[in-house]
């Protein structure tokens, strides 16, 4: 009882009125401290939960997503007028035609997709013979241009 009344008496000190208690300096800075440590503790927590809050999806679960495509030759650098473009959601499902690029050997198509599957997936084919037929999977759907290379037929 001794100890804990010599460990009190170091901390607080009786002031002159009844039943009021001053702190006295290393008290305080103990205080000071724990006050310091409790606010930025709170003010990181409420920062990470602001930033930890998910964000909504790029796309919907499913849905067309707007994309063009430029065709060249691999050996000349030439742009590839009529190759078709064709797509699936599933690669087992088989492909369905999107569109035929013109002239300039460009085309927009939108390309089907669902979210947390593999692809979109995409074959490139020359309906005559010309060029070797190609197949990709698309992994990101931001529109943009995608310049694709063929090679010719062997």
């Amino acid at each position: 009882m001794a100890e804990y009344l010599q460990i009190y008496a170091i901390f607080v000190q009786e002031s002159p009125g009844p039943g009021v208690y001053l702190i006295n300096k290393a008290m305080r800075k103990i205080l000071h401290k724990l006050l310091k440590g409790a606010s930025l503790t709170t003010a990181l927590f409420i920062f990470q939960a602001c930033y930890g809050i998910p964000q909504p999806p790029l796309y919907a679960e499913e849905g067309m997503a707007p994309m063009s495509f430029s065709l060249v030759s691999r050996t000349t650098g030439e742009p590839l007028p009529g190759i078709l473009i064709k797509g699936s959601v599933i690669k087992s499902y088989g492909y369905s035609n999107l569109g035929m690029t013109g002239e300039d050997g460009r085309c927009r198509v939108e390309i089907p997709y669902k979210r947390n599957q593999e692809g979109p997936f995409l074959l490139f084919e020359d309906p005559e013979g010309r060029m070797a037929a190609k197949d990709t999977s698309l992994a990101d759907l931001r529109e943009r241009e995608i310049v694709i290379q063929m090679v010719p037929q062997e």
